[in-house]
């Protein structure tokens, strides 16, 4: 995706699969996909690409989220990712700086392996307030507190929307956790939004009374997806979730009065 003088690329780690009708519904209605099935495959499930993006920004490399690593079971299927970023001309060590939208397993895969850190020169940057939820609350889960522990020489949280890179801004959102946070590209008068998971499905960015079983924060995330709703619709901005297939970006626009998302 070209922003300006940038440019966000796509690195593949994965796929996963969730039920949709399980994992995204709308209270109070029966069946919410009913009029979505084309975005499920014919088992029902909702198909998720794992990954994440690279941006190269001055001297910076940077990376948003680390795909899901070398995970391999019945739902999520990882292992390409050092392998699609050096199809990019990137080694780990060339990584600057690693930022996650959150810090839920399959966004954080590559951080480190085997207790041992991936990007060994990178500067490792998320919301503080995730950092305490899944590292240092009391009822962390013991292997986030593994996968992350490793990086905290390392880490520098931010707990104000701040700066993070030339035409990388940080914005925090919380609902899906507590310091999930949408990084926001410009240059030259363009956007883009990598959202993480404020949406699974591109359902979530045309109707926000959708509901994620994966939200810490079910009222507050469907807030954050009303208000980014009535940002993004009809707006020249480019937005990409972090499991979008294909890690596509489109846009939300309005046809015949209908709120669609469109790919770009």
């Amino acid at each position: 995706m070209k922003v300006g003088a940038l440019s966000i690329e796509p690195v593949y780690d994965g796929y996963g699969r969730e039920p949709g009708r399980e994992v995204l519904t709308r209270p109070g209605e029966a069946d919410a996909w009913a009029c979505h099935e084309h975005l499920l495959d014919d088992r029902g499930d909702l198909d998720l690409t794992l990954g994440g993006f690279l941006l190269r920004t001055g001297d910076r490399v940077v990376l948003i989220d680390a795909g899901v690593g070398t995970i391999d079971n019945d739902k999520y299927h990882g292992g390409r990712f050092l392998e699609s970023l050096r199809e990019h001309g990137v080694a780990p060590e060339d990584v600057t700086d690693v930022v996650f939208t959150h810090l839920h397993f399959d966004h954080v895969g590559w951080a480190t392996k085997k207790g041992q850190v991936v990007f060994p020169n990178a500067t490792y940057r998320v919301h503080a307030a995730d950092w305490a939820h899944f590292v240092d609350s009391p009822d962390a889960e013991a292997g986030a507190v593994r996968k992350l522990s490793p990086l905290a020489d390392r880490l520098q949280p931010f707990t104000e929307d701040t700066t993070l890179a030339p035409g990388l801004d940080t914005r925090h959102v919380p609902g899906h956790t507590p310091g999930s946070t949408i990084f926001i590209v410009s240059s030259e008068g363009e956007r883009a939004l990598l959202l993480g998971d404020v949406a699974h499905s591109t359902v979530e960015l045309t109707d926000p009374t959708w509901e994620a079983v994966f939200d810490v924060d079910r009222t507050a995330a469907r807030h954050v997806r009303a208000r980014l709703i009535g940002e993004l619709t009809d707006s020249p901005d480019a937005v990409a979730a972090a499991h979008f297939p294909g890690l596509r970006f489109g846009r939300v626009v309005t046809v015949a009065g209908e709120r669609r998302f469109e790919f770009i």
